[in-house]
């Protein structure tokens, strides 16, 4: 594989178009497009800032082989874990879905699965909260996101929020999208980096009030 198409799958890897990793390493987004076309080369400075951006080596995104662990069969079984991921989150908090037997003391614990594939949310609070999701393969932990928000004021809507994450895109499985409005309401999700290792915020606004905001943070777990 050559330099420019490991940068490509690095990239896409990672859920950044040109315009956002040009930004994130301070670079135009034509170099972009000329190292992955492989018409330049990266220099150190811009190897340096990739490596800590996608958490790996420079080693690795230079040599043939450095995506080895993204092999065709294992980007299936991850894309085959984001569409579970993405059902399981469509048919638990965000659609009103039924609690399960808590796991802790007066937690709220929502679950889903489907053939090898489990799902658990279990979070902590109301109008103040932390709680955690995961998931599962034939039982064993393979990714998980832990989560902390909070209710800024009275105007919040538990079913404006749940219909923001009702949307929530493939390309980020995390929360909601980037973007999600109706009538007063106005909710936002920035994050960075990819299913492996990221973290980003949301937010709701209600006629420009700041109303609810929640961090979160994950990746996979091997």
């Amino acid at each position: 594989m050559k330099l420019g198409e490991r940068l490509v799958e690095l990239r896409k890897r990672n859920g950044y178009s040109q315009e956002e990793l040009s930004e994130k390493i301070g670079v135009s987004r034509q170099s972009v497009g000329k190292w992955e076309t492989d018409q330049a080369v990266p220099e150190l400075s811009a190897l340096i800032k990739l490596s800590e951006l996608y958490n790996t080596t420079i080693d690795r995104i230079v040599k043939s082989g450095c995506c080895e662990s993204s092999s065709t069969a294992e980007l299936a079984d991850t894309d085959a874990m984001v569409d579970f991921l993405i059902r399981a989150k469509r048919n638990t908090y965000a659609a009103h879905g039924a609690e399960i037997r808590p796991s802790r003391p007066m937690s709220h614990d929502l679950a889903y699965s489907e053939g090898d594939y489990s799902y658990i949310d279990s979070y902590l609070g109301g109008d103040s909260f932390c709680g955690e999701e995961a998931v599962w393969i034939k039982g064993s932990p393979v990714w998980s996101m832990n989560y902390c928000g909070r209710v800024t004021d009275e105007a919040f809507s538990g079913d404006f929020l749940k219909e923001a994450l009702m949307n929530v895109p493939k390309e980020a499985p995390y929360r909601g999208p980037a973007l999600y409005r109706r009538g007063d309401f106005t909710y936002h999700c920035v994050w960075q980096g990819g299913l492996e290792w990221f973290h980003g915020f949301e937010e709701i606004f209600c006629e420009g009030r700041k109303i609810y905001e929640c961090r979160f943070h994950g990746g996979k777990i091997r």
